[in-house]
């Protein structure tokens, strides 16, 4: 069963139980799929394109309770962290601190990066092996840490 078809059933069901939160965020969901579909790409959506989406959408989630508790609006954020966590369950499970410090010590043994000014390097290898499985924050602020940034 694909993105779309997933997100059709889980709105019906939360239809149907009367879970709103749950509903809302499928909602918003089915809109980037949406958007994808009538964007003019001329290609069917991929799993690639789908972990885009679903990381676009908690990307926004993020970004949205680290606002919503700098300017004291602490139910807002708890209505984020909701969604957040029904948008999770549709991502791969992330990797912790210490998988991502092996993997972009890895990185950086294969690009061959020694200085603070190759980070970017470092990060662009990184993201193509961690898209999906690791915050792209974390991953940044790892390498970072090990080039001595």
């Amino acid at each position: 069963m694909n993105l779309s078809e997933t997100v059709t059933e889980q709105m019906k069901t939360a239809m149907k139980a009367g879970d709103k939160l749950r509903l809302e965020t499928m909602r918003s969901l089915r809109a980037l799929i949406l958007e994808f579909e009538k964007s003019g790409t001329g290609r069917t959506m991929g799993e690639e394109d789908e972990q885009k989406i679903l990381l676009s959408a908690a990307k926004k989630r993020k970004d949205a309770i680290e606002q919503f508790r700098q300017v004291g609006r602490p139910d807002a954020a708890a209505t984020e962290e909701a969604e957040l966590a029904i948008i999770q369950e549709f991502l791969p499970t992330q990797m912790t601190e210490n998988e991502v410090e092996t993997a972009v010590k890895a990185v950086i043994a294969q690009v061959g990066a020694t200085t603070p000014q190759e980070v970017g390097k470092v990060m662009g290898a990184a993201m193509k092996e961690l898209r999906g499985k690791a915050d792209g924050t974390l991953v940044q602020t790892v390498a970072k840490r090990l080039l001595g940034a």
